[in-house]
């Protein structure tokens, strides 16, 4: 049973730290911003601030929360802990896509970054064959959609591989750089944008936590338990798939949010999903943006993928999770 304090005291720790994270992190960098003079409009800190770097931390924070939420609900879909938002071959479709614009040195359509929007292409047809593949007629279950999401999966990368061989040098390295994953600063108002269509979905997942507690069981529990199965597992792999795919088009792949910041959130305060799915984005979105700040400020002035920090973190937790989860009970 959830306490009212005890879902007060996790979510406000959890706004708290993405709190100092969005007012620490643009702070940060090669070049020291005094937040005084940011706010008294000083150049050249005002325009550091506000233009290079507070945009970027947006980013990475609704990145990392989309994808820290993507993970828990694929996690209570698929009753696995070790599932990502990259398990269901949403995010190998966005890569593929973003792959073959590369590849044929589109730019732009209609405004939008070529790349955003063949990425954007690519996950939905992935996220389409998915569902044809796991359906069967009008029934289908998170173990088909598992089957079928790695069977896709395992198609679009070994397409990817296809296109990577016979690209040219420049295009190879625009292809290995976008795979890494990384965050760049973008103008306000297609952050803008990018939150609205973002908003619905963060939103609505909300609304699934009761259901997904019972689904995390089992599909026959929670169906006699007056849960619509059919319907709440399509609408989870739908909301799952469009925020991860959705951010996979924006930032390329980044591996292992979805996987760490669930699954720490689980430890401390238990896996209770009208808990877990708020935490997950406030803490998913503060973790990426540090992660993020590292990225940049580690090399300085050369910058690494965020996609190699959040692997570098995520590698050993992975280990020390399948060491550990053989003594463990479902989290």
């Amino acid at each position: 049973m959830l306490s009212r304090r005890k879902f007060f005291i996790a979510v406000g720790l959890s706004t708290l730290f993405l709190a100092v994270m969005l007012v620490a992190t643009p702070l940060i960098g090669s070049t020291h911003v005094e937040f005084r003079r940011v706010l008294a409009g000083l150049s050249p800190d005002h325009e550091i601030f506000f233009e290079a770097r507070l945009s970027r931390v947006l980013l990475a924070a609704l990145a990392g929360g989309s994808l820290a939420l993507a993970g828990v609900i694929f996690q209570a879909l698929l009753r696995d802990s070790l599932a990502t938002p990259f398990t269901l071959g949403v995010s190998s479709g966005a890569a593929l896509g973003a792959v073959l614009a590369i590849c044929l040195g589109w730019r732009s359509v209609a405004g939008i970054p070529a790349i955003w929007a063949a990425a954007l292409v690519g996950a939905a047809l992935a996220m389409a064959l998915v569902l044809s593949i796991a359906s069967e007629g009008r029934r289908f279950s998170s173990f088909t959609l598992l089957l079928s999401g790695v069977t896709i999966n395992s198609m679009c990368m070994a397409l990817i591989l296809f296109l990577h061989y016979f690209a040219s040098l420049g295009q190879s390295l625009a292809i290995v750089r976008w795979l890494m994953g990384g965050i760049d600063a973008v103008a306000y108002p297609a952050l803008g944008a990018i939150l609205a269509a973002l908003a619905p979905a963060l939103i609505l997942s909300l609304f699934l936590a009761t259901d997904l507690n019972l689904l995390a069981v089992g599909e026959e529990w929670a169906a006699s338990r007056g849960v619509s199965t059919q319907r709440t597992t399509l609408v989870c792999y739908l909301l799952g798939s469009y925020l991860a795919g959705s951010v996979t088009a924006l930032t390329g792949p980044i591996a292992f949010v979805g996987l760490i910041v669930p699954h720490a959130l689980r430890l401390a305060f238990g896996a209770d999903h009208r808990l877990l799915l708020p935490c997950s984005f406030l803490v998913g979105a503060g973790f990426l943006a540090a992660c993020d700040t590292v990225a940049r400020t580690l090399l300085a002035p050369t910058e690494i993928p965020v996609g190699v920090i959040t692997s570098l973190l995520g590698g050993p937790f992975f280990i020390w999770l399948l060491k550990t989860r053989r003594s463990s009970l479902w989290l």
